[in-house]
Formats: structure tokens, C-alpha cells, sequence
């Protein structure tokens, strides 16, 4: 079998990626990106997919989340801070429901491309191609706006460089400090409407207090000021995505040097098809969502594409079902992935399965559909005795309106008054760190069933 090169992808059939009018400009574009610096390096990439290992053998948890789209236009230092806050309120919560590290990775710095429902959009009977990403054309509906330009990939770049750079700093310069991100998440707990979740908080604090009082200070244990934060999002532009393969010199393997961990969409996981030729070669653990149209056989065959050697670590299936159809899907890809005796990682993608048209006319998500699917993903797991090993929400650290419901209640008359996202409704601040309690009630139970079982 011939040597896998990262241009492979380009002899398999293509589809949710755009077609460039202007084949000069685009070789230009990516002959200036094949000599940029990667965005990250093997050695990271390696540290993660250990990680990922873990959390498939219950000995972790895999937090995933941040933007639908990120935007060019919304960018900004104070956004990329909020949201890397949110997510390690949301872990240090998730930390002590599941009594195990959690693995924190951002859809941060390189969450630029969608895949679309149609090709085309229609509005007062007009018809202009869908809005791609702000990596590939732009969201104002006008025919010059929606022409793809590969210019756009400079621009992703450079905004994923400077994401990229934030983050390190955050986690390493004290930020991350565990004692003021609890400070933060006590601030939440204060509010009338989230005492519920002011036990758990307090339990946290007690037990922040007893290390404090034993010596094991952020002063005197690093870790206590560090965390490790990783990047992803779905592999879909893949001349963007091979501008940026790298070969590692220490492993001899290619490495996508656009992401820490990179996805395939539900759209895009065709067997034979460019998505999964490109991800199959390089090193990056790889996700891949799995919706209610996955067969079993599509899923045996794709694991062994994506995983030949069934590294765990390599695989995280993403589900993806919707409320009340996760006892419908689940079980028979869970026994797909037994009778294979396939190493995987099972995590829980509520988010894209719930999206609904609100009565006022907007795209929403209702938090209580997200947190039905989770309890379903968990019960289903529980009952076939496999590991459920994360979660996965769109998500901002912003206060924006887009999903309804939550503690600080938000209605569908509420949507309109800050409704910011570029494609899907994302959880808001608030939303994402009362889900994280709820997660966290669901861990603890099961810690608990483990622990009764083991006596």
C-alpha cells in the first residue's frame, strides 16, 4: 500500500467545501501558508491524545467546547478570556462530580468553516450560495459577500495565532489559578435561583480550605496555578488544512498542524470520501460525530480507517442524537464498537441534535433538551455498562440570549436582545456552568453505582 500523503485527499470525492473561482489566487494562498509555522506541535498533539486515552478508560473526562463559528469580525481579547473562564469553572466543577482530571479543549482557534443544510439560501426570493464560515466567504447576504475567497485563509491564520497565544499565556501566567476560578464560580451561586447548586459549591470550597490548611498552596504546587488547554474544530476546508501538515521530525508521522484535535462532521464522515482520506493521515487525535444516520457498518469501517492500530486515545465518537431518540442510536453503535473490540472514546454532543425555530422566529436550543440528551447519553451508558467520557457544547463566555431557559431564565421573547451567533445558538455563560453542575450530579452518581459495586 503506497505511503500516505497529506494532497491524497484531493483524488476523493469532495462535498461541503467550496469551489474557487480564481485557481491562481488559491495557489498562492496556500503556498504562503505551506511556509507559516504550524499552530501547534507534535509533542502537544501526542500529550493530549495520553489524555483522551484516559478519559476512555474512566480514568478522565473530556470537557469540549466554545464557538459555533468563530468570527472575524467579533474577535477579541475580552471574548477568547471569557470563554477560556467559563470552561475551567465548568471543569473544576466537573473535577469534583467525576473525582478524576478534566481534559479541557477549546472549538477555539481554527473553528472557521460550517458545513450547510443546502448549498443555497433563499430570502424575499432571492437565491445567493449558504454562508460558509468566515474562512470562506462572508455573512452579509449580498452576491459579492458570498463569492468564496481564499484571502480569508490568511486572515484565519493569523486570528488562530493570535487565539492561540492568549490561551497559553491564560494558562500558565496565574490566570487559571484554581483558587480564583472557584472565586468566580461562588459568584454564580450566589443568585437566589442557583442555591441548588450552593452545596456543591460549598463542597468545593471545604475542600479547597483543607488543602489550603495542609500546606498545598499555589505558591508551593504550580499545578495549582497551570492547566493544559488544547485546541479543535471540524477538519472541513482541507486546502487549508494540508497548507498546514507538517511531517514531525521526531515520530516520522504527518501532523495537522492547524489544531490540537480535529474533527469530521456528521456531513462530511463518508468512508471513502476526502475528509476521512485526509484525517486517517495524520497523528491528531481525531473525533467523529456520529448522528442518527450512522450505521453500524459505516461506523466498523470507519474505525478502522481513522484507528487501524486502535490506539486509544486516537478515536472519540462524538453522538449526537437529540433528545429522546439517544435510547434509539446509541446502544447498536455502542455494540458495533464491542463486537470490533475498538478502543474509543464515547462523548455526548447535546447541542446539535436540539436546534429548534423559536415562536419569535429564532434559531434556538432549549437547556432543557440539552440536559435531557446528556441524562439520556449517561443512562444509556450506565445500562451497557460502557464509560461515558465527555461532553461537548457550542458555547461563549459572553452573556448572550440564543438558548432558552436555565436559572437566569431566558425566554423566546428574550432572544432578540442579544442574539450574536454567526450559525448555531450557543449556550451563554450562565447556561454552560449550570449544565456543568448538573454534569457533575450526573458523575458523582455514577462514582457512587461504582463504588457500591466494587464493595
Amino acid at each position: 500500500m503506497a505511503e500516505w500523503q497529506k494532497s491524497d485527499w484531493r483524488n476523493k470525492p469532495r462535498i461541503q467545501m467550496p469551489e474557487y473561482m480564481d485557481e491562481a489566487a488559491l495557489k498562492a494562498v496556500e503556498a504562503k501558508l505551506s511556509s507559516y509555522p504550524p499552530l501547534v506541535f507534535a509533542g502537544e498533539a501526542r500529550r493530549l491524545k495520553a489524555q483522551l486515552g484516559a478519559a476512555s478508560r474512566g480514568e478522565a473526562f473530556l470537557l469540549q467546547g466554545g464557538d459555533c463559528a468563530e468570527s472575524f469580525e467579533q474577535f477579541s481579547a475580552d471574548g477568547i478570556r471569557d470563554t477560556f473562564k467559563v470552561m475551567l469553572q465548568m471543569a473544576m466543577v466537573l473535577t469534583y462530580g467525576a473525582k478524576v482530571p478534566v481534559v479541557k479543549v477549546g472549538r477555539m482557534a481554527g473553528q472557521f468553516a460550517k458545513p450547510r443544510s443546502a448549498p443555497m439560501e433563499t430570502v424575499d426570493g432571492v437565491d445567493l450560495p449558504s454562508y460558509r464560515g468566515d474562512i470562506i466567504n462572508e455573512l452579509a447576504f449580498t452576491p459579492e459577500s458570498r463569492i468564496p475567497d481564499p484571502q480569508k485563509m490568511l486572515q484565519a491564520y493569523t486570528q488562530a495565532a493570535a487565539t492561540l497565544n492568549l490561551l497559553r499565556a491564560f494558562s500558565t501566567g496565574g490566570y487559571a489559578d484554581v483558587h480564583q476560578v472557584h472565586a468566580w464560580t461562588l459568584g454564580f451561586t450566589e443568585g437566589e435561583k442557583a442555591e441548588t447548586y450552593r452545596d456543591m459549591a460549598n463542597r468545593i470550597s471545604d475542600t479547597l480550605d483543607f488543602m489550603r490548611a495542609a500546606g498545598v498552596t499555589s505558591d508551593k504546587m504550580h499545578s495549582l496555578q497551570t492547566v493544559d488547554f488544547y485546541t479543535s474544530h471540524e477538519s472541513l476546508l482541507l486546502e487549508y488544512e494540508e497548507a498546514l501538515t507538517r511531517l514531525d521530525s521526531t515520530s516520522g508521522k504527518w501532523l495537522a498542524g492547524s489544531g490540537h484535535m480535529i474533527w469530521i462532521g456528521d456531513r462530511t464522515r463518508q468512508p471513502d470520501g476526502a475528509h476521512v482520506e485526509f484525517a486517517r493521515g495524520v497523528q491528531n487525535p481525531i473525533g467523529l460525530k456520529c448522528g442518527p444516520t450512522t450505521t453500524a457498518e459505516d461506523l466498523k469501517v470507519l474505525m478502522e480507517k481513522l484507528n487501524p492500530e486502535n490506539e486509544a486515545g486516537r478515536l472519540t465518537l462524538i453522538a449526537r442524537f437529540g433528545a429522546g431518540s439517544v435510547g434509539e442510536h446509541l446502544p447498536r453503535l455502542i455494540k458495533a464498537v464491542k463486537e470490533e473490540g475498538a478502543n474509543v472514546l464515547w462523548t455526548c454532543d447535546a447541542m446539535h441534535g436540539n436546534t429548534i425555530k423559536s415562536a419569535t422566529g429564532y434559531k434556538t436550543r432549549p437547556f432543557e433538551s440539552v440536559l435531557r440528551e446528556v441524562r439520556e447519553f449517561f443512562g444509556v451508558h450506565k445500562a451497557e455498562g460502557t464509560i461515558p467520557g465527555g461532553v461537548h457544547f457550542e458555547m461563549t463566555g459572553q452573556d448572550v440570549t440564543e438558548c432558552t431557559g436555565g436559572v437566569r431564565a431566558v425566554t423566546d421573547e428574550d432572544l432578540s436582545a442579544r442574539y450574536h451567533t454567526a450559525c448555531d445558538p450557543r449556550l451563554n455563560a450562565s447556561q454552560s456552568l449550570e449544565l456543568a453542575f448538573l454534569v457533575a450530579e450526573e458523575l458523582s452518581a455514577m462514582n457512587e453505582t461504582r463504588q457500591a459495586a466494587a464493595v
